[in-house]
């Protein structure tokens, strides 16, 4: 099973969960980055929540399909080489649930599933920005003005006052 699915009503949700296999890899888009969470079954996923609000840090937690996508979709990661076998990714996942030590740089939803998956604790997202060190800047200013968005602050405004007082070149603005 592979592609992106939209959940738009329960129906739908629950055909879609009685294909994919539990073990499964699942991503989800989200603003700036990708979210990673194991399907357990039941149309359950096991993910690390990250932020939770302002600042605030989640647990790994077992959420519903839906809960996972929030409204964005999500797909099955066809390409994770797993080691283990789809009972043993199930049981590593369900093993932390509660888990409450979120870090961003060592220790996020992307870690949390290919440590599942192969045992290894490892982020491509973030070896990419680290490799990359504009790319992260202006990954963090993103996310920072989303945040201002939800705050009601206009983003273009935020990224516009960064750009003012020098903090963000306005031709690295324009990646955004």
């Amino acid at each position: 099973m592979s592609g992106d699915h939209h959940i738009e009503h329960a129906q739908r949700l629950a055909e879609i969960a009685e294909e994919i296999p539990p073990g499964a890899h699942l991503k989800t888009d989200r603003r700036g980055y990708v979210h990673h969470g194991i399907y357990v079954g039941n149309g359950e996923v096991v993910h690390y929540v990250g932020f939770k609000g302002f600042l605030r840090c989640g647990p790994v937690e077992k959420t519903t399909l839906a809960g996972f996508a929030n409204g964005f979709g999500f797909r099955v990661e066809s390409g994770t080489q797993a080691r283990n076998i789809q009972t043993e990714v199930v049981r590593r996942a369900t093993a932390r649930l509660g888990e409450d030590d979120y870090r961003l740089l060592t220790n996020n939803c992307e870690h949390f599933c290919t440590w599942c998956l192969s045992g290894e604790s490892r982020s491509e997202q973030v070896e990419a920005l680290l490799s990359h060190p504009w790319r992260a800047l202006l990954a963090i200013v993103g996310v920072l003005c989303s945040a201002a968005g939800m705050l009601g602050q206009d983003r273009t405004e935020c990224m516009g006052g960064l750009s003012r007082q020098g903090c963000v070149p306005r031709q690295q603005l324009r990646a955004l």
